[in-house]
């Protein structure tokens, strides 16, 4: 099965999310904000900000971002629902790991964390991963694809 002659392969941009409108009242936001921006330097659109209506976060380039909407019956994920970012080395995984860990510790009871692991895939690959949640319905699975020669 083929499909339509792109020019350029599509590729995913963002997740949209539901929160209680609470979530989305300024210091909600602010918590939002400090922790994906420490964990993976998000920024927020200041001016796409709604208070206790819509929150965006950009992921290093305007198309990828996080879009935080508030409603009166928000989104429930089962735990190990996710949206998955990469991290282009090793170094890079093992630096984000860290700050989620030390999020973690700072808020034991607002941070939800599964540790790193590594999986080996035939001596190819070992696909490096961890999950971590914050205020959102959603985990992030943060991964690095090592690959071997």
């Amino acid at each position: 099965m083929t499909g339509p002659p792109f020019s350029r392969p599509p590729r995913f941009n963002h997740i949209a999310v539901s929160v209680a409108p609470d979530e989305l009242d300024s210091a909600g936001r602010s918590a939002i904000v400090e922790f994906y921006g420490d964990l993976l330097g998000t920024t927020e659109y200041p001016e796409m900000t709604r208070d206790r209506a819509q929150l965006v976060l950009g992921l290093h380039t305007h198309e990828q971002f996080f879009y935080i909407v508030a409603e009166d019956d928000p989104m429930r994920a089962p735990r190990m629902d996710h949206v998955g970012v990469s991290v282009s080395t090793l170094e890079d995984f093992h630096e984000v790991a860290r700050r989620a860990a030390t999020w973690k510790q700072r808020l034991p009871d607002e941070v939800e964390l599964i540790e790193p692991s590594a999986e080996d895939f035939a001596g190819v690959l070992r696909l490096h991963s961890f999950y971590v949640r914050h205020r959102l319905p959603i985990m992030v699975e943060v991964q690095h694809f090592e690959f071997f020669s």
